[in-house]
């Protein structure tokens, strides 16, 4: 980026056709702490193979984000920001393909740190393995105790399930990746993100590509590193969410992505069933279904604590023993806000069909 010269901000650059164009697409929002950092990040990708540019989808930023893109903008006339009057990700991110010039679709997210070389390598690697998509491992990056615990737990199977992109050495074939890099026509093929979902779109897009025969691949050599929630309560808030708009991906295809997305709600259910079937029983009398419901109940936590001191351990050994204190709450967060999405998806979206589609705020906005 460095040495060019601003040439006005509203023009759309030509790509020269005789280079390998790329076109690097940021749906962004609100993001006047993160976005100076991503920007360096950005700048110092090694661009020499590609006739490239970048289209930064602004939700109606009103927190002195949009300035500082427009400022941006005008020393580096590569770069390009639009408007997204819709102020969500899949409108934003279709509203920067449908702009695009590029041949090959790069997405990139503003709370992670860029290798140098991750544009280069996500690009050889889709044009080597042909492919429909690909992408790197989920890394984070966290500063602090519970940021880190927050971080350790994110790459622990007892969090999430064991997704192949939260293990850092896993090369081959998966269900997602973060991010994405796609060829355009691919993504048209496909019909862009699903502008209904607010979350969990990218899973989504994978899913209808790879039932539609294409390959998602991930390789450790691209490198990128996420900055996870820094406190439980927005950790609880985002789970929250991709819980919940886990529901209208299952009911779109009929099918769970994963197996492991109906473990949290189920779990939540059976223990919530429980306490109230024994409070019921012990309110009617009913002594011995009242022991019985608490027995299981306390059984089913019980084996679930051990669970958490059990992984806890592991995660801590990993990244540090001093994060001990703080990952049983942190799993149990994982846990227990996913569930409680996932459920409320299923009351919301079984009687959609009374109600137009407006979910609120808990379950749109977005939570750092």
């Amino acid at each position: 980026m460095e040495g060019e010269r601003a040439e006005g901000s509203g023009r759309k650059p030509e790509l020269v056709a005789t280079e390998l164009a790329i076109s690097i697409i940021v749906p962004c929002r609100n993001e006047i702490c993160a976005i100076g950092p991503f920007l360096d990040s950005l700048r110092h990708q090694d661009f020499s193979s590609y006739n490239w540019e970048v289209i930064i989808a602004d939700g109606m930023s009103n927190d002195g984000t949009r300035d500082f893109l427009h400022d941006f903008q005008r020393a580096n006339p590569r770069v390009r920001v639009i408007d997204n009057p819709e102020q969500t990700t899949p409108a934003g991110l279709n509203e920067a393909i449908r702009s695009a010039n590029g041949e090959i679709i790069l997405r990139m997210d503003v709370h992670t740190e860029y290798a140098p070389d991750y544009v280069r390598t996500c690009v050889e690697t889709l044009l080597s393995k042909n492919v429909g998509n690909v992408g790197g491992p989920a890394r984070t990056r966290a500063t602090g105790l519970l940021p880190r615990s927050i971080a350790a737990a994110y790459h622990s199977p007892f969090a999430c399930g064991s997704p192949r992109f939260h293990d850092p050495n896993y090369e081959g074939p998966a269900d997602t990746v973060p991010y994405g890099c796609w060829r355009k026509e691919t993504l048209e093929r496909l019909g862009l993100f699903d502008t209904e979902l607010v979350r969990n779109q990218d899973d989504e897009l994978n899913l209808r590509m790879i039932r539609q025969g294409d390959c998602v691949w991930q390789t450790p050599a691209i490198k990128s590193w996420y900055s996870p929630r820094p406190k439980l309560s927005s950790l609880f808030k985002q789970y929250y969410q991709y819980g919940f708009w886990k529901i209208p991906v299952i009911v779109k295809h009929k099918i769970p992505a994963s197996w492991r997305h109906l473990v949290p709600g189920t779990f939540v259910l059976v223990n919530a069933l429980l306490l109230v079937s024994a409070m019921a029983a012990l309110t009617f009398g009913q002594l011995p279904l009242a022991e019985l419901a608490a027995t299981l109940l306390a059984l089913i936590l019980g084996v679930y604590l051990l669970c958490i001191l059990a992984f806890g351990l592991l995660a801590a050994r990993r990244y540090g023993w001093a994060l001990l204190p703080y990952l049983p709450l942190v799993f149990a967060t994982y846990h227990v806000s996913y569930g409680l999405g996932f459920l409320t998806g299923v009351v919301y979206f079984a009687t959609r069909k009374f109600r137009p589609m407006q979910p609120g705020r808990a379950f749109t906005q977005v939570t750092r």
